[in-house]
């Protein structure tokens, strides 16, 4: 039996559906929170969302702390920054 090169017809609709629409988020904007590590006093933009699911079991008022992509230190949010 010779094997199609082809697409079918779903195949088609679907990738004319991945080229017209976003469907996972990829060209959406992703906005960040600028976090400073307690170590080596590196800055890191951390991802708004990713900082959300960190505060889920923090009481009121307390920090969200992320391990440092440069060092394995702790990230704390940068009060400000001289950038």
């Amino acid at each position: 039996m010779p094997k199609n090169n082809e697409p079918d017809e779903m195949s088609k609709d679907l990738l004319k559906w991945l080229e017209e629409e976003d469907p996972f988020g990829l060209n959406e904007d992703i906005n960040t929170i600028l976090f400073k590590c307690k170590d080596c006093r590196k800055e890191d933009d951390v991802p708004d969302f990713v900082v959300a699911d960190f505060q889920v079991d923090k009481k009121k008022g307390e920090e969200v702390e992320i391990e440092c992509p440069f060092c394995g230190g702790t990230l704390l949010r940068a009060k400000e920054s001289p950038k």
